[in-house]
């Protein structure tokens, strides 16, 4: 493991999504000095999200995002704190909140701090499991309902469900070329 934290290296985090079995996660790359602001688009593309709600980071009782007085809490610029300001080594972890209604909670992990590839792109994601839930599902417990409603056609919610998914929804899906591709729009 790397023991450089300087600003400019590559962290590799890991993104969990909380409450939900078995884990929906993603490993991603990058670079130390993004703002939280930026790393909130990171996250929302290699999760699947659709960035249609607020959202806030967590990181030992100090909340980052878009400071609002309306909401009567402390919050610090996302715009002017870097990833390695608040997870500066591996092991550091902090939680990325979306969705304050469904209240989808993420833990974040730094794995590693590497030096950077020469002809690597970063962010990246490198792997991952599962796809992400739909939005306005309800949360977690929205999203078990919704995959039971959906395995069983005999399901009263089963016809509104595949109607309003599309037809078709696959937990298991992940299409890692799909969050690349997204992602080098924040290149």
């Amino acid at each position: 493991m790397a023991t450089q934290t300087n600003p400019a290296s590559i962290y590799q985090l890991k993104v969990t999504l909380r409450h939900i079995k078995p884990p929906i996660w993603r490993r991603l790359q990058v670079k130390g000095d993004i703002t939280l602001y930026k790393l909130h688009y990171v996250l929302q593309y290699a999760m699947g999200w659709t960035d249609s709600h607020l959202h806030l980071y967590v990181v030992d009782g100090t909340y980052y995002g878009e400071p609002d007085q309306t909401f009567g809490m402390n919050v610090i610029s996302e715009r002017s704190t870097t990833l390695s300001e608040i997870a500066a080594k591996p092991e550091d972890r902090f939680v990325y909140e979306y969705d304050f209604g469904d209240g989808w909670a993420h833990d974040v992990v730094v794995e590693d701090v590497l030096n950077a590839q020469p002809e690597a792109q970063y962010p990246r994601c490198l792997e991952g499991k599962r796809s992400c839930p739909p939005e306005d599902i309800g949360g977690p417990g929205g999203y078990a309902h919704f995959l039971h409603a959906l395995s069983d056609s005999d399901h009263p919610e089963h016809a509104h469900y595949m109607g309003w998914i599309g037809g078709s929804f696959d937990p298991e899906a992940l299409n890692l070329k799909g969050i690349n591709d997204a992602l080098k729009h924040l290149q």
